[in-house]
């Protein structure tokens, strides 16, 4: 029988509340910001690589992985972050922090020493193995070391260091790329994450209460081959191998085998995961559906803008990095409108019906891509996106956290994030492989390569040239590789905008449960 209503919450069952901490033992503004450093730093890397991508490509190589840089991160951090809530009960949230860092930095010294596509995605693999558990543990720290009545302020906080993330990550980005090198994008982590970690280090005191708990290990492997299994399927099903090849075959067989399997286990697990009981309500499955498209929204255009801005429009990584602001601006504009409006009638129904109808309209303009697209279209269309994502950030979280009950609030919170993730590493997955596919099949059809001086040596090699040697191309070539771009990218934003469709039907059936004031 599915146990959704008797599950303790892990924040809940640690004893290590807030009334029972030592003032002594905890540097509360210590431990705050050195924790809101190390999401931010979570955080930038889920977008500091978009606008030094071109320029690692035409280093390293392989424009068929290019969206793997940034999926394997998502993925990763995706997969574990549902354990680390466990793992700090088990182990103390102040040596699961210290691990979970630890990993981190190490992942990115070896990002920075990658000197192949293929090594450089495992170590983001690992970078995202140790970030992910800062954006779940985070929460936990909050509860440990911050009074309920004062809580409401400090996640404003960390909601901001997101906002931040979004911008800075593609500006710094390009600004490494443009003065050192794309290296630098993760050697950065090393000396504001060390300091971070020892400011959390000194300032969190461990009480040593432990609370035992049953990890759902069978759980966790199996959502790890499920969420695995599609993603490798998306990003490289008719590309690398064909759909219905044995090894396409095989990926669709373990997708749907540990999909079930998941379920099963999850059914009878006594501490689940994610309880399957939490689906038969109406909030839950649809902010969790909506979580999901915004996810792929959002990573997916967010992805190929500087890969446009620099190979098409002929912008260095710091300007397109600069012309993503407008996105962020309208994220945060939004979001906070969004919130006021929460707070003053209690309901949240209608923003993200407007939030996706205003984000089929940004994406549709997308599908207009050019080279003469002027920069005011294009700043009009990131800003009404980013408007639709503020519009859809704040509501999905609050609906489902007013929707279930209180012991099950972090549980569906981690199930929203981590659905938001999935959906961003599919859909960076998917539209990568299709870009690559439509890159290749276009130039095949131009004869692009040909009009390249030098030695050409196939496809790949024209596919993969740099913002530098683009530069030293001539007009004609440089505007024909332009072009093909752009058109490459149309179908990308055509099943974006598709996508955010389907999500405004979604949000159209879902119910308001009126938000109710709770007491501190």
């Amino acid at each position: 029988m599915t146990q959704t209503h008797t599950s303790p919450r892990p924040d809940e069952a640690t004893s290590e509340r807030p009334s029972e901490r030592p003032k002594e033992h905890t540097s509360v503004g210590l431990v705050i910001g050195s924790v809101a450093v190390l999401m931010l730093l979570a955080a930038l890397d889920q977008t500091i690589v978009s606008t030094a991508l071109p320029t690692i490509v035409a280093d390293l190589g392989g424009l068929e992985h290019l969206s793997w840089v940034v999926t394997a991160y998502i993925l990763a951090s995706t997969v574990v972050a549902p354990l680390y809530g466990k793992l700090g009960d088990l182990y103390g949230r102040r040596n699961v922090v210290i691990f979970s860092v630890t990993l981190f930095l190490t992942g990115s010294v070896l990002c920075g020493l990658a000197n192949s596509m293929g090594f450089l995605i495992a170590a983001r693999a690992l970078q995202g193995l140790g970030g992910g558990g800062l954006f779940v543990l985070a929460l936990s720290i909050i509860g440990d070391v911050i009074p309920p009545k004062e809580r409401g302020r400090i996640q404003g906080v960390f909601a901001g260091v997101f906002g931040v993330s979004s911008v800075a990550g593609p500006l710094l980005g390009g600004w490494f790329v443009d003065t050192l090198s794309w290296h630098w994008i993760f050697y950065i982590n090393l000396p504001f994450g060390a300091l971070a970690l020892a400011g959390f280090v000194f300032g969190f005191k461990p009480l040593g209460n432990r609370v035992q708990h049953k990890v759902d290990y069978a759980g966790a492997l199996a959502l790890t081959l499920s969420l695995s299994s599609i993603v490798l399927l998306t990003a490289l099903g008719g590309k690398e191998f064909g759909l219905t090849s044995p090894i396409g075959l095989s990926l669709m067989a373990l997708f749907l085998i540990s999909t079930l399997g998941f379920i099963a286990i999850e059914q009878k697990a006594s501490e689940p995961i994610l309880p399957i009981g939490l689906f038969k309500m109406n909030v839950f499955t649809i902010t969790s559906a909506i979580s999901f498209v915004s996810g792929a929204l959002m990573f997916g255009a967010l992805t190929f803008i500087p890969v446009f801005l620099q190979m098409a429009k002929g912008a260095t990584a710091t300007q397109s990095g600069l012309q993503l602001i407008p996105m962020t601006f309208g994220i945060l504009t939004a979001s906070t409108i969004s919130g006021q409006y929460m707070s003053r009638t209690g309901r949240y129904r209608l923003l993200p019906v407007i939030g996706l109808s205003i984000a089929v309209v940004a994406l549709i303009s997308l599908t207009r891509l050019s080279p003469e697209m002027t920069s005011w279209s294009l700043w009009l269309s990131l800003a009404g996106l980013g408007a639709g994502m503020g519009c859809i950030f704040p509501v999905v979280t609050t609906a489902v956290q007013n929707a279930v009950p209180r012991e099950q609030i972090g549980t569906a919170t981690a199930a929203g994030l981590m659905f938001r993730q999935v959906g961003g590493s599919i859909a960076v997955a998917l539209f990568g492989a299709l870009f690559a596919s439509r890159m290749a099949i276009m130039m095949a059809d131009t004869n692009v390569e040909a009009s390249v001086d030098g030695p050409a040596g196939g496809l790949a090699n024209v596919a993969e040239l740099g913002p530098q040697m683009l530069a030293q191309l001539p007009e004609a070539t440089r505007d024909l590789i332009g072009q093909t771009i752009s058109v490459a990218l149309h179908p990308v934003y055509w099943i974006a905008a598709v996508l955010a469709l389907v999500g405004l039907v979604l949000a159209v059936f879902l119910r308001e449960i009126p938000l109710r004031s709770r007491e501190s």
